[in-house]
């Protein structure tokens, strides 16, 4: 079966040999990569430079968050070291705009990180939200659609929604990256708004992003090609 770029494996570990190693043995099966922040301190930007060469596709999942300056500075030298297909900033506005403004013409697309999957309804209580996950959702896409951003990363459960609204504001175009993805009879781990690879794709979603899923399975290219089965069937 042929790599399909709506598959995004996650590279969520502490070494970049581990990361590596998983690269090598998912081969041609697996065309587009998620880097994050325990790996980014641990040799994620080589790692993600070597991908590229290698013809591969890089998701740098920063999750941009400070002042307008600092997110801008990053997100031009992201977009000028042409390491990154996709870039994540968090949903804010002035975060949007600013990392928007600072990747100028690269072709690096941003993504607004609205709400975390790990975020269940009581715990953006407990932060301080007046607003339900489903809420919070669709008021940051509305303000990600404002600021020109590429599209947003939300859970399959919103998924819905976010091509709705992005349809209606006649961007039929905008990514849809949906983590919080477990295969039918997966342990959800610290998922709190998930669902299935089909699922998130019939709801409009055009990313996938999985982790645990492949990279804790015994044979993590097996794990992948039955998730790539799923995907060619919707």
């Amino acid at each position: 079966m042929q790599a399909d770029p709506r598959l995004i494996v996650a590279l969520d570990y502490p070494a970049v040999e581990s990361a590596r190693r998983l690269v090598d043995q998912l081969g041609d099966a697996v065309v587009f990569y998620k880097i994050g922040l325990t790996l980014l301190a641990n040799g994620g930007m080589g790692l993600a430079q070597d991908l590229v060469i290698e013809g591969r596709r890089v998701f740098q999942d920063w999750k941009l968050h400070d002042i307008g300056a600092q997110v801008e500075g990053a997100a031009w030298a992201i977009g000028a070291g042409a390491a990154a297909d996709f870039l994540t900033v968090h949903a804010e506005p002035q975060v949007m705009r600013a990392a928007v403004a600072g990747r100028g013409t690269a072709s690096t697309k941003i993504l607004g990180v609205t709400v975390m999957t790990s975020l269940s309804d009581a715990d953006l209580e407990e932060m301080g939200y007046r607003y339900a996950a489903a809420e919070l959702v669709e008021r940051r896409v509305r303000q990600a659609l404002d600021c020109g951003v590429d599209g947003v990363v939300s859970s399959p459960l919103e998924a819905a929604r976010v091509r709705e609204i992005a349809t209606g504001a006649g961007r039929p175009d905008f990514l849809i990256v949906t983590p919080g993805i477990r295969p039918a009879g997966s342990s959800s781990d610290d998922q709190q708004r998930m669902g299935t690879p089909a699922a998130a794709l019939q709801a409009g979603a055009t990313h996938l992003v999985v982790g645990r899923p492949i990279t804790a399975a015994a044979d993590p290219k097996a794990a992948a090609l039955a998730i790539l089965e799923e995907i060619a069937s919707v």
